[in-house]
């Protein structure tokens, strides 16, 4: 069998590497943010609406806002609205999580395996860890920052739509054709500067734990590299 007609006969994973840790990233996190994105609605609804009061009737407002606590502001919200504007706004997050995502574990595995390296044992120095979890975050998140500034921009029109004022966006796609008219490509980034080093160091703490306890595990228990490792770590 010739070198091309085996790597045909490989499955995708081991084909496209890459591509596949991306597609399967995107995806996990695509649904983690369905299934999450309810919390993020509500926690949003609360800030925007005292703020939204105060504005309005000023600082002894505090008492006419509509919703009290996590799980009546949900409640009120599919009693009032009903059930699907839980999920009111998801399309720019879920863009953004793809993104984001899908980058930074991409870019972690390539720092980790062809840039920094691992030791002659196979294990992967903490010091690396940290510098490839904080260098992922940042790349991820700046290429997400357009998405990030979508998703921010329309979650602020629930505020504008307590107000009482009119909505600048039509939805995502306006959203982005609008800003990109108004600020020009820069305008899409505005603001990825703090993004940037938040991510870094979420991922910092994030990447690094997960990957240094499960090469902890493999190396040191008779686990063995599979999704219930993963999942341990």
């Amino acid at each position: 069998m010739s070198p091309a007609e085996e790597e045909k006969s490989l499955p995708l994973p081991e084909r496209w590497p890459r591509a596949s840790k991306f597609a399967l990233s995107a995806c996990a996190a695509a649904v983690a943010e369905l299934v999450t994105f309810p919390l993020d609605l509500t926690k949003t609804r609360l800030q925007v609406q005292g703020e939204a009061a105060v504005h309005r009737n000023g600082a002894g407002a505090g008492q006419a806002v509509p919703y009290r606590g996590m799980l009546r502001t949900a409640a009120g919200i599919v009693q009032e609205e009903g059930l699907r504007k839980l999920w009111q706004g998801a399309t720019p997050a879920i863009y953004r999580h793809i993104v984001y995502s899908g980058v930074r574990m991409v870019a972690y595995e390539h720092l980790r395996d062809s840039v920094l390296g691992r030791s002659e044992d196979g294990s992967f120095p903490f010091w690396k860890a940290v510098v490839g979890g904080m260098s992922a975050g940042a790349i991820g998140q700046f290429f997400a920052s357009p998405t990030d500034l979508v998703k921010v921009q329309m979650q602020m029109e629930g505020k504008r739509k307590l107000e009482g004022k009119p909505l600048r966006f039509r939805g995502v796609h306006h959203a982005f054709m609008k800003i990109l008219s108004e600020g020009g490509i820069r305008g899409l980034w505005a603001g990825w500067v703090p993004n940037v080093q938040r991510a870094a160091l979420v991922n910092m703490g994030d990447l690094t734990t997960y990957d240094s306890v499960k090469h902890f595990l493999l190396l040191n228990t008779p686990l063995v590299d599979n999704s219930v490792t993963h999942s341990v770590a």
